[in-house]
C-alpha cells in the first residue's frame, strides 16, 4: 500500500506492507486524511534539522546518549543513534473511510461502516490503517469523508471549549484562527456565547467573521488589550482559549490581562509558557490545559485495550468528543468546508506539504485523498526492498519478527557485523512503515506485516521473535512447526501450559530432526559467564550464588507489569534462573520466595523480593530483586564462593576472581553476551550440532520463575 512518511525534512510517498487487524481493532480502508499544518508541520521541520540543534533542544536526549557510550560502548550506540536519524517516521492522525475487518471483541461496527479515526499512532496518511475501537467513531448518514477526516481537530477544539466552560451571555477571546481557533470560534458562537477572534492574517478574521464570529482584533488596529476591553462593555473577557503556536512568551501574558477578575484562560496551542505572576495573581485567574482529544487521551488502557470510562464518571471521553464533533457537522451548527483549502491526490503527497510550507497566506487546512479501490483488502503485504543485500553462501537466512527498540539497537546490528553467517532475509513487524524502514536499514530482502509470510516463505531458515512477551510461545510453536528452528527473545512463557506445548513439541515422536529452539537468555554468553563457569567446572563442593539485581521502577502502568509483560520475575528476572543454571548445571530441588510489601503505591511487591533455589548438586543460589535502589549505582552484581575462591561480577563490565590464579575481566563496556548468543545460534544451525542451551535447562529457568510467581502472589484469605 502507499503511506506519506516524514525524513530529513520532506515528505515521500512510500511502499509499505498493509496492517492486519488485531483484537480490538478495526482495519480501514482511507478515503480522506486531513494534513494538520500545526502539529505535522513542526514534525517535518524537525525532522530535517541536523543532530546538533535537535540537541540543544533536548539536551536530555545528549545525557541519555553519554550514559549509553559508557555502558554499550562509542561503535554501538553511533548505530542507535544513527539508526533512528535515517528512519523515516509515519505521519498523520486524523483520517475517514471504510471498515474492511473487524478484530475479535469489536461487536459495534461491521464491515462497510463509514467511520472516522483519530490517534498519532494509527490514523496515518495511508491507504489502510489499523485503529482501536475507542479511536474510530460511525459517520452520521450524508457527512461526506472530507468532513468527517477533519474529526481529531474538531475533537480538540471540542475538548478546548469544554475546559472553558463557556455560558450563554459570556464574551470569549480565541487567539490564533488557525484551523483549532476556527472550530473553537464556531463552537463557542454554538454555546450562547459572544466570541472575538485574534490573528495576525487578517484573511483568518474575516473567514472567522463569515462562519459567526463576533467580532476580529489585529494587532494593526491598536493595542488588543484594550481593543478587547472596548469590545466587552469595558469588562474583559470572561475566557481565553489560546488556539495559537509560538514559542512567545507574549501570548500568554496578554491572554491573562484581556480577561476580567475571576476569568479564565485555556491552553490548547503551543505557547511560550515563561508565566509573569502580576498578570494573573490579582485578578485570581484560572488556567487549564487542554489535552488533546479529551479524556482517554494518552492513556494506553484506553487508546489501545479499550477501557472506556462510565459516562456517568466521565462525560465526554475523546471518542464521545470525536461523535459530538461530527454530530454538530451532519448537524450544520459547525461548519468545516469553508475551512479545507485545498485537496491532493495522495500521489502528490509531496506537494500537499510544500504548499504548507509557502511563504506568505498558506493554506489553512489540506486534504489528502485516496482511490477507490474494488478490492476489500490489499492483495498483498511483503514489499520487496530495492536495496536488499545479497545473501552469502552459506549464510542462515533469517527473518525478524518484532522490530522493536531492542532488535533494531541490538539484535540486527550485532547481525550485520556477522553476513557470513547471517542473512536477513525478512523484517515483520505490526505497523509497515516500520517493518519497511527497518528492511532498508539493514539491508533485509522483504518486509511483511503478517508473521504468516515468514512461516509460508521457504527461504527463512530461521527466525528471530522480539515481539511482546505474551506473544513468545505461540509464535515461537508456530515457527518451530512450520520447520524454522527459532530464537526466541525471553521469556520463553508466561504461562505453564506453554512450556507443556514446547515438552510435546519435542517429545512427539514425529520422524526428522527437529529445529532449534533458543531462549534469549544471553548473559550465560557473556565473556564473563563463560569464565566464571570455567572456573567453577571442577569443582568439589557445592556453592553459594548470591546475585543481586537493582533493577530500577517502572512504573505501574509499564506493560511489562502488564498481560502483555507479565511482570519483571518472568519478564527479566528468569535470565538470572538460567544464569544459575549454567553455573550450576543442574536440577532446581526446591524454590522460595518472599516479597515485601512496599507501604508506597508507587511500587509493586512483584518486583522487589527474594528467590532462593537450592539444586541437586547442593548449591544454594540467592537472587534479591529491587526496584526500590537508585540508578546511579551499579544494577547488577553476581559472588560466588566456591572452593576457597570468590568471583565477584559487576554489571557483565568487571569480574574479580580472588583465591585463584586466573585473572579477571575489567572491559570498559557492557557486555552481556548477545551477540555470542546470536553467533552460537547461527553457528549451531550450520554445523547441525548440539544446541546452545539444552531444552530442559530453558524450561527449567522458566519454570522456576512460575514457581517465584506462585509465592509472590497474595494468599487467598
Amino acid at each position: 500500500m502507499k503511506q506519506v512518511l516524514i525524513k530529513q525534512g520532506q515528505a515521500v510517498l512510500a511502499d509499505v506492507p498493509a496492517p492486519e487487524v488485531e483484537p480490538g481493532t478495526v482495519l480501514v480502508r482511507v478515503a480522506r486524511s486531513c494534513i494538520s499544518a500545526g502539529t505535522e508541520m513542526s514534525g517535518v521541520r524537525a525532522s530535517g534539522e541536523p543532530i546538533w540543534k535537535k540537541a540543544l533542544r533536548k539536551p536530555e536526549k545528549v545525557a541519555e546518549a553519554a550514559r549509553m557510550v559508557l555502558t554499550q560502548g562509542l561503535a554501538r550506540t553511533r548505530s542507535a543513534i544513527e539508526g533512528k536519524m535515517n528512519v523515516a517516521g509515519a505521519t498523520g492522525y486524523s483520517a475517514a473511510g471504510t471498515v474492511i475487518a473487524v478484530g475479535a471483541g469489536v461487536a459495534d461496527l461491521a464491515v462497510g461502516d463509514r467511520v472516522a479515526c483519530a490517534g498519532a499512532q494509527y490514523a496515518h496518511h495511508a491507504e489502510y490503517i489499523r485503529v482501536p475501537r475507542n479511536l474510530v467513531v460511525p459517520a452520521p448518514e450524508g457527512l461526506t469523508f472530507e468532513e468527517a477526516c477533519t474529526v481529531t481537530l474538531g475533537a480538540i477544539a471540542l475538548q478546548g471549549v469544554r475546559r472553558a466552560q463557556p455560558t450563554l451571555g459570556e464574551t470569549f477571546v480565541v487567539v490564533g484562527l488557525g484551523i483549532l481557533g476556527q472550530l473553537a470560534a464556531q463552537l463557542l458562537k454554538a454555546n450562547g456565547c459572544r466570541v472575538i477572534g485574534t490573528d495576525l492574517d487578517p484573511g483568518r478574521i474575516a473567514l472567522a467573521r463569515q462562519l459567526g464570529m463576533d467580532a476580529g482584533v489585529t494587532p494593526a488596529d491598536g493595542d488588543s488589550i484594550e481593543q478587547v476591553a472596548r469590545l466587552s462593555d469595558g469588562i474583559g473577557a470572561d475566557g481565553v482559549i489560546i488556539t495559537a503556536a509560538s514559542p512567545s512568551d507574549a501570548i500568554i501574558s496578554q491572554a491573562f490581562r484581556m480577561c476580567r477578575r475571576k476569568g479564565r484562560v485555556v491552553l490548547v496551542g503551543d505557547v511560550g509558557l515563561h508565566l509573569d505572576r502580576s498578570d494573573f495573581y490579582q485578578k485570581e485567574l484560572d488556567f487549564f490545559i487542554s489535552t488533546s482529544y479529551g479524556p482517554g487521551r494518552y492513556d494506553a488502557r484506553y487508546e489501545e485495550h479499550g477501557l472506556d470510562y462510565p459516562v456517568g464518571y466521565v462525560r465526554w471521553t475523546e471518542n464521545r468528543n470525536m461523535s459530538e464533533y461530527l454530530r454538530l457537522l451532519a448537524g450544520k451548527t459547525v461548519s468545516v468546508g469553508p475551512l479545507i483549502s485545498a485537496a491532493f491526490p495522495a500521489e502528490r503527497a509531496t506537494e500537499a506539504y510544500e504548499s504548507l510550507k509557502a511563504e506568505g497566506k498558506r493554506p489553512l487546512m489540506v486534504l489528502l485523498e485516496y482511490p477507490d479501490r474494488a478490492e476489500p483488502l490489499p492483495s498483498a503485504r511483503a514489499v520487496p526492498n530495492p536495496k536488499a543485500i545479497p545473501a552469502r553462501a552459506g549464510a542462515v537466512r533469517l527473518a525478524v519478527v518484532g522490530a522493536g527498540g531492542f532488535a533494531k539497537g541490538m539484535h540486527l546490528p550485532n547481525m550485520a557485523a556477522m553476513p557470513e553467517l547471517f542473512h536477513l532475509r525478512a523484517v515483520a513487524s505490526r505497523t509497515g512503515h516500520n517493518a519497511t524502514g527497518t528492511a532498508t536499514q539493514f539491508g533485509a530482502t522483504y518486509a511483511t506485516t503478517r508473521f504468516l509470510d515468514v512461516l509460508e516463505d521457504k527461504d527463512v531458515d530461521a527466525v528471530l521473535i522480539a515481539t511482546r512477551h505474551d506473544l513468545h510461545a505461540s509464535m515461537a510453536l508456530d515457527a518451530l512447526r512450520a520447520g524454522k528452528h527459532v530464537l526466541l527473545e525471553k521469556p520463553l512463557a508466561l504461562k505453564p501450559e506453554e512450556v507443556e506445548a514446547f515438552r510435546a513439541f519435542y517429545e512427539d515422536g514425529a520422524p526428522g530432526i527437529k529445529p532449534i529452539l533458543l531462549t534469549g537468555f544471553n548473559r550465560r554468553f557473556s565473556p564473563s559467564a563463560r569464565l566464571m563457569q570455567a572456573q567453577v567446572a571442577g569443582r568439589a563442593a557445592p556453592m553459594i550464588l548470591d546475585y543481586r539485581m537493582n533493577a530500577g521502577h517502572l512504573p505501574l502502568d509499564h506493560w511489562v507489569h502488564g498481560a502483555e509483560g507479565g511482570g519483571r520475575n518472568l519478564g527479566e528476572a528468569c535470565h538470572i534462573y538460567d544464569l544459575f543454571t549454567y553455573l550450576t548445571g543442574s536440577r532446581v530441588k526446591d524454590v522460595r520466595a518472599s516479597a515485601i510489601r512496599p507501604a508506597s503505591g508507587h511500587y509493586s511487591h512483584r518486583d522487589n523480593f527474594t528467590a532462593t533455589m537450592t539444586f541437586a548438586d547442593g548449591s544454594l543460589a540467592t537472587l534479591t530483586y529491587t526496584s526500590l535502589g537508585s540508578k546511579d549505582y551499579p544494577k547488577e552484581k553476581l559472588e560466588v564462593f566456591c572452593d576457597g575462591k570468590v568471583l565477584c561480577l559487576e554489571d557483565y563490565r568487571k569480574l574479580e576472581i580472588h583465591g585463584a590464579k586466573a585473572k579477571g575481566l575489567n572491559g570498559t563496556a557492557i557486555e552481556k553476551g548477545q551477540k555470542e548468543e546470536l553467533e552460537a545460534f547461527g553457528r549451531a544451525i550450520q554445523k547441525g550440532g548440539e544446541w546452545p542451551i539444552p531444552l530442559w535447562q530453558q524450561i527449567q529457568a522458566t519454570e522456576i520463575a512460575f514457581r517465584v510467581e506462585t509465592d509472590l502472589s497474595p494468599s487467598p484469605t
